[in-house]
């Protein structure tokens, strides 16, 4: 048997300003150190003892990596990271309160922006200083693979390739592989790996720091999946996620 655990970064500082983030590499808040630490002790409590880790190119993705792994005495595991985990991309509206968006496009709109499948925010402009062609991490990367802004469907897409070509080949060598990344980029692994479909997939939330468990066999059919939280604290997490994007 093998185990993936996708593990949502901690609360970033514009996750605790209700801000849309996508691909703007904000920090860690002091609530999301104390969970990416708290995610490594469940992880250490549970046994698990990773072959490698996958994780996105943003800071608050990283450094909760780091923590869980030091929780876990497991600093020195191989880390690959690549932009194709990295957030869906936000075009526009990142930067913007969420709340604030909802009371002036309404809150299906913002739902359909946050949670949809084939729905994107409006576009970045190709000037815009938010840009990712501005920032040196990105520079070695095709300029027509970048985006200015993603649907869930488009997020999906990009992770697949990464997917087939490194994490298969990982879960084949390991045991017990971890990514650590973000909620929509993580609501598309979810999708591929349970055959979710595009309304299952629109009410799906992943709280940030607690560990997603999946069970998978040799050919990496999924037995069961599972949260490292006990069923109130998590119904309580999940329920604030799906209220960020309602209007205050």
């Amino acid at each position: 048997m093998k185990r993936l655990v996708l593990l949502r970064h901690g609360q970033s500082q514009w996750n605790k300003e209700n801000r849309f983030t996508g691909w703007a590499d904000v920090p860690l808040s002091e609530v999301g150190i104390e969970e990416a630490q708290k995610a490594g002790k469940a992880l250490k409590e549970n046994g698990f003892r990773f072959g490698m880790a996958h994780v996105s190119y943003l800071k608050r993705a990283i450094k909760t990596l780091w923590l869980a792994l030091e929780e876990l005495d497991q600093m020195y595991i191989p880390i690959q990271s690549t932009w194709r985990l990295n957030e869906k991309h936000y075009g526009a509206l990142q930067g913007l309160n969420k709340s604030e968006t909802a009371a002036k496009y309404g809150e299906e709109q913002v739902k359909l922006w946050r949670r949809g499948f084939n729905v994107a925010p409006p576009p970045l402009e190709e000037n815009d200083e938010r840009h990712p062609r501005f920032d040196p991490k990105y520079h070695h990367i095709d300029k027509h693979l970048i985006p200015l802004t993603e649907s869930l469907e488009d997020t999906i897409n990009r992770i697949i390739p990464y997917w087939n070509d490194s994490i298969i080949p990982s879960l084949q060598q390991h045991n017990e592989v971890l990514i650590t990344a973000h909620g929509n980029s993580l609501r598309g692994v979810v999708m591929y790996l349970k055959n979710l479909s595009k309304e299952e997939i629109l009410e799906l939330n992943i709280p940030t720091g607690i560990p997603y468990v999946f069970e998978l066999t040799d050919n990496l059919q999924v037995i069961r999946d599972y949260y490292l939280a006990d069923e109130a604290t998590l119904q309580k997490l999940m329920a604030e996620v799906a209220s960020q994007g309602k209007a205050k």
